[in-house]
């Protein structure tokens, strides 16, 4: 084996750094400092999960290597199962095939073809399941009270799901021609470099999804509130329920998910589908209800009214609901994840997302239609429960239990698989080095991470009783949220123009991504005047994560020079041929192929099961 030495790769580094889309292949390895409990063999394991990152530009999909980043922990990876997979190109009949390594269902799978089983109505159903939640069932009092008219309600509806749909489009293009997992953070590492994918997987952990699950308990809370306390005294409006009860309610739901999660982890997995069948019960009876209750001619006066009376003048009030509306669709930047494992992508990625988000925004028209139809304007803007409402004035106290049960059920299922993904990043964060190792660790006895899961609760909760609200938290979520959108779809222009010869699998119209950054200007804009404290708190949490940053090269990379000796051991130890180091983009660029059987070698010292996997087309 032919190989440069540490030092002189060091030094050639600095005269000359190495072009990002060179045709070579990136093999990028953590600094992070390992922990003294870790065996050879773990670490061998583990570098294998770590495999996924971003690809090289000029290279073909099927033949890209896999690369990963030092200077952040991939978080949207650890959402999904964990795949390690190397590909080196082999000939069968003639024909060019590769190989992989995968880690399907705790053994590894060795497939000559990838894997490609998911048809386009997997595709639909995945799409559609990450976006109905529980937003349509609290977002509707939030967007009429901002744009003060049914009709005016009902157009800011359409113009999320819209929005929404050509995000979706977007992150498709972006996900099958980056075919990593990562999602926005993959993204981002390969348009701008690591800092922003530092600062968007940062922002996640500390703001992003605990904000989200502050969101979520704090929807059940007010749920489980009011059916207690219009149980006793139906004459309680939504106003009169105390804060305190609603945050105690959502912090005692915390705390009880956080238990099941650590105490019995598969138990989220198991009720995922009953949580899911519930709401999409609930949003179907309800939109069939009103569609009954319309066709019989009863309807509230304000549906039968003219539509757009009182519409709100302020585009910072449209902003707002806006917000709102695109927080019921949240799931719609997932969509990356079903191009990856589809078959004839370039033609069932398109149709999978442009079928399910067409559904889901009717959908959701439907179901704030049969809002307007049973509920007046007034009733609907003043309640973030407004299913419960909806139930009761068709079926009395017994139809409000019902849908707030219905309802309850599915944000508390949504509570325990959300939480348990934060854990998830909270730990591998802890393992990587960016989090103290303290967080890294599995409790021996439960066989889970207590210490993420306990950090999790806690920031969760912080965002309950210092967060201002359920309404004010989904502004800040959505703000910080679409603040790394818009420059993951601004990315996509950005390789359009800089990368003409990249190869795109699928490729959406050119206006799709334009529009889509045009309108998260104007929502980015509008929080300056409509929303200025979580603008400045979303700000604040960026620029911190910035400073993180900057310590964290300082003190892990010390230089660099530890960092790329301890990457050139690694890569040489993995059967690379030659290389080169770029210290401006903190890379170990390989020039070759790392052997197979070497790493085939390396996955049987682990103890896994080795089989043959089987080749679906």
């Amino acid at each position: 084996m032919t190989t440069s030495s540490p030092r002189a790769a060091f030094f050639d580094a600095l005269k000359s750094p190495v072009s990002p889309r060179s045709p070579t292949a990136l093999y990028t390895l953590s600094h992070a400092p390992r922990t003294s409990h870790e065996s050879d063999d773990a670490d061998s394991l583990r570098d294998l999960e770590l495999s996924d990152g971003p690809l090289l530009a000029d290279a073909p999909i099927s033949s890209r290597a896999r690369a990963y980043s030092i200077s952040g922990f991939d978080f949207q990876r650890d959402l999904l199962p964990l795949t390690a997979s190397l590909s080196e190109p082999d000939t069968v009949h003639g024909e060019s095939h590769t190989k992989s390594i995968s880690l399907l269902h705790g053994a590894w799978c060795l497939p000559y073809q990838s894997l490609r089983v998911t048809n386009r109505l997997p595709g639909v159903a995945l799409i559609m399941g990450l976006q109905i939640g529980s937003g349509i069932f609290s977002s509707p009092g939030v967007v009429v009270a901002n744009t003060q008219s049914v009709g005016a309600s009902l157009v800011v509806w359409l113009a999320a799901g819209l929005l929404a749909w050509t995000g979706a489009s977007s992150f498709a293009e972006l996900g099958a021609s980056i075919p990593v997992n990562g999602g926005a953070q993959a993204y981002l590492q390969y348009s701008y470099g690591p800092l922003v994918s530092y600062l968007f997987a940062w922002t996640a952990i500390s703001a992003l999804k605990p904000g989200g699950n502050a969101v979520i308990s704090l929807i059940f809370a007010e749920y489980m509130n009011r059916l207690f306390w219009h149980s006793t005294r139906a004459e309680v409006s939504p106003d009169d329920i105390p804060q305190w009860a609603v945050k105690l309610t959502a912090i005692a739901a915390v705390l009880v998910v956080s238990i099941i999660c650590v105490a019995t982890p598969t138990l989220g997995p198991r009720a995922a589908v009953v949580f899911t069948t519930v709401k999409i019960v609930a949003l179907l009876s309800i939109t069939i209800l009103g569609i009954i209750q319309l066709a019989r001619g009863h309807s509230s006066v304000s549906f039968t009214g003219p539509l757009f009376s009182g519409s709100s003048t302020s585009p910072s009030q449209y902003a707002l609901a806006l917000y709102s509306g695109l927080w019921a669709f949240d799931g719609w930047d997932q969509a990356n994840y079903v191009g990856g494992e589809m078959k004839n992508a370039e033609k069932n990625i398109p149709r999978a997302i442009h079928f399910s988000m067409s559904l889901v925004t009717v959908l959701f028209l439907l179901a704030n239609l049969a809002y307007f139809v049973v509920l007046d304007k007034a009733t609907v803007g003043r309640s973030n429960t407004v299913a419960l409402d909806f139930g009761r004035a068709l079926f009395g106290p017994v139809g409000g239990i019902i849908f707030a049960l219905m309802v309850a059920i599915s944000c508390f299922g949504a509570l325990n698989g959300s939480s348990f993904t934060t854990a998830r990043l909270i730990f591998v964060a802890g393992r990587e080095g960016y989090l103290p190792a303290f967080f890294g660790q599995m409790n021996k006895k439960l066989k889970t991470p207590l210490n993420a899961m306990c950090l999790q609760a806690l920031l969760t909760i912080a965002f309950i009783v210092i967060g201002g609200g359920f309404r004010s938290l989904i502004n800040f979520a959505v703000v910080a949220s679409w603040a790394f959108y818009f420059l993951t779809v601004l990315g996509l222009v950005i390789l359009r123009v800089k990368e003409p010869m990249l190869e795109r699998p699928y490729k959406t119209w050119i206006t799709t991504p334009l529009i889509f950054c045009a309108v998260c200007i104007f929502l980015l804009c509008m929080p300056i005047l409509a929303a200025p404290l979580e603008a400045i708190a979303v700000l604040g949490f960026v620029s911190a994560t910035e400073h993180t940053y900057k310590f964290d090269v300082k003190m892990t990379c010390g230089g660099c020079s530890g960092a790329v000796e301890r990457a050139l051991k690694k890569a040489e130890a993995d059967g690379v041929t030659s290389y080169d180091v770029s210290l401006e983009k903190q890379e170990v660029v390989v020039k070759g192929t790392i052997a197979y059987d070497a790493l085939l070698e390396k996955i049987k010292k682990t103890g896994k099961e080795v089989r043959s996997g089987t080749t679906v087309e």
